[in-house]
């Protein structure tokens, strides 16, 4: 019989057992459904709701069945029908009818919700973790390539060249945006809902900071309802994902189109790369292409949840057993995301002459042109035009900006000399961004300590919110 089946006078039927469960995904969230528990009957017995010797038998039974749990010595059936009835009944097996006591004062809608709180506050934690080791290794690589220089691109095109150092530190501070996300969000995950009961409240006398506390919450919701029928943290941190995804599936683009032949920037370790079936000479970035695919799946979850939630009415309703699938999916593909590209990065070859070469051969120091042609008292826009003029007598005459002979550029400015040469190079053109944050060296200098900043703030975030992770 089912544990709540006292009302019941049929089985359910195996159809309904099968549509209705959920103990196949929500297994998940075992360890965490043990430790609320265990809370739960510690906060009974110092409210006297049970006696000590009850409270003890029971976290008794749950210690054993968490071990299990962790051994992977234990299993379930899709009778048991969810995770915490799975638990309970195994508990009943262990201890007997006390186990009966576990669940007084709260309800599955409760306990859903605090279990999907310590899982996903866990969660966001290794989540911080593999990605404080993602941004070391752009940091690794920025300043391992800081004389490295590359065009940088608008529109796909050429535009003006860069440090290899800058363009990876872009996404250090992309990166550092996601973490800070998840940081100021994590207040409102950090929250207890246990004790809210089914909806309006418990009917027991329990002491819900009792149980906030010992699960180092930050606080409790202030209302029952809202308690259980929550789960804009869920989506919250869907959010967050898909952004975190976005900026993986964008340098992800990138390092596909470095790879390729066409601009043969970058070569990927061979233990990071896939070959062809066919084709014996293929080397393909696969990680990058799934990284860019999966992208496509948390976007999928968030708009999962949003959709699932849109027209619920007040408190619990079956349906939120859907966020589920999408939260664990997310959180894996997060996870497993990083902590591939991780060694992928620190293992990648960067092809500095191929880079330079690139920067060396374009019309991309043309701003620069302009810039000087300015600084000879030209307006800036008549400087733009005679720049364009330049440059189009450049490609016809098949010679770069920097080759082009000094005569033509007197014929259009008299007040040019040689000079402007030592102007043109690749090295004059990135150095002359001086502005904060720009690729200057002393800009370039002042980013990197910068960025060592933020990995010492992670790092001391992820030891302030270490006794929550040492729960598990």
């Amino acid at each position: 019989m089912k544990l709540w089946g006292g009302g019941f006078t049929k089985k359910t039927h195996e159809l309904v057992d099968e549509y209705n469960a959920s103990i196949s995904f929500d297994i998940a969230l075992a360890t965490y459904d043990v430790q609320g528990s265990i809370a739960h009957v510690n906060m009974l017995a110092h409210c006297g709701i049970l006696t000590e010797e009850e409270s003890s038998v029971i976290k008794h039974g749950l210690t054993q069945i968490l071990e299990k749990i962790k051994n992977k010595d234990i299993s379930f059936s899709l009778e048991d029908e969810d995770i915490h009835m799975g638990i309970e009944k195994e508990l009943h097996r262990l201890i007997g009818e006390t186990a009966g006591k576990l669940h007084t004062g709260r309800s599955r809608n409760d306990q859903v919700a605090l279990d999907t709180h310590l899982y996903l506050r866990a969660k966001v934690y290794d989540i911080v973790e593999y990605l404080r080791g993602f941004m070391s290794a752009l940091l690794t690589l920025a300043e391992a390539h800081q004389q490295v220089l590359m065009p940088g691109y608008t529109h796909l095109q050429r535009a003006e060249p860069v440090r290899f150092s800058h363009h990876m530190l872009a996404y250090f501070f992309m990166f550092q945006r996601d973490f800070s996300r998840l940081v100021e969000s994590f207040h409102r995950l950090n929250v207890s809902p246990l004790g809210a009961g089914a909806l309006a409240g418990s009917g027991f006398a329990v002491d819900r900071w009792h149980v906030a506390k010992a699960l180092h919450f930050e606080k409790i919701y202030e209302n029952s309802l809202d308690a259980v029928s929550d789960r804009d943290f869920v989506i919250e941190f869907l959010s967050h994902a898909s952004l975190i995804m976005m900026h993986l599936s964008r340098l992800s683009e990138e390092m596909i189109l470095w790879c390729s032949q066409e601009f043969s920037f970058v070569q990927l370790d061979d233990a990071f790369s896939t070959g062809s079936s066919m084709m014996p000479q293929k080397k393909n970035p696969d990680i990058a292409e799934l990284a860019r695919g999966k992208t496509a799946r948390v976007y999928g979850s968030l708009f999962t949840l949003l959709t699932l939630l849109k027209g619920l009415p007040l408190a619990y309703n079956k349906d939120m057993q859907e966020d589920k699938e999408a939260l664990f999916d997310t959180v894996n593909t997060v996870l497993n995301t990083l902590k591939v590209y991780t060694p992928m990065l620190a293992s990648m070859k960067v092809r500095e002459e191929n880079m330079k070469q690139a920067a060396e051969n374009d019309y991309s120091n043309a701003t620069q042109l302009a810039n000087y042609l300015v600084s000879l008292g030209i307006p800036f826009r008549k400087a733009h035009e005679l720049t364009g003029m330049l440059v189009l007598e450049a490609i016809q005459q098949k010679k770069w900006l920097h080759t082009l002979p000094i005569e033509i550029y007197q014929n259009v400015e008299p007040r040019i000399t040689e000079d402007l040469y030592k102007q043109l190079t690749v090295e004059a053109v990135v150095e002359s961004h001086r502005a904060e944050g720009g690729t200057s060296m002393s800009s370039l200098t002042l980013q990197l300590a910068q960025a060592k900043e933020i990995l010492k703030t992670m790092d001391a975030w992820l030891d302030e919110k270490k006794i929550m992770k040492a729960q598990e």
